[in-house]
């Protein structure tokens, strides 16, 4: 059982190390995950202030902590379609662009969840 225990804290080191690689990676390559950041450094105090409840500023910091997530798995797609090859292909645009769509559509929610709080 130790032994079994000691694998699975293992595997959690290593998952925990990828992570933060790939954070540090997309850091250093991602101009919009900068600016993201950027924004996520404005509004979270914005949204600590604007939020009367703590669902209300779960929903406002998290709709952005989305945008990120989405950007992060973007930046995925991307790098494996550059992967593949340079060449110019109709399925590696299409996934570039349906990229570029969920993140665009996180953004909409994003605005819209944070008009409807603080408008509404």
């Amino acid at each position: 059982m130790g032994n079994r225990a000691l694998g699975s804290v293992e595997r959690i080191v290593n998952a925990t190390r990828y992570s933060l690689s790939g954070l540090i990676d997309a850091w250093r390559t991602q101009a919009p995950l900068r600016y993201e950041c950027l924004v996520l450094a404005i509004i979270a105090p914005l949204a600590w202030n604007l939020g009367t409840t703590k669902v209300e500023r779960a929903l406002l910091i998290g709709s952005w902590l989305l945008v990120i997530v989405i950007e992060l798995v973007n930046s995925a797609i991307e790098t494996v379609v550059d992967r593949i090859g340079s060449e110019r292909h109709d399925l590696s645009g299409r996934a570039k662009d349906l990229g570029s769509a969920a993140v665009f559509c996180s953004i909409i929610l994003a605005a819209t969840i944070w008009l409807i709080l603080c408008l509404g």
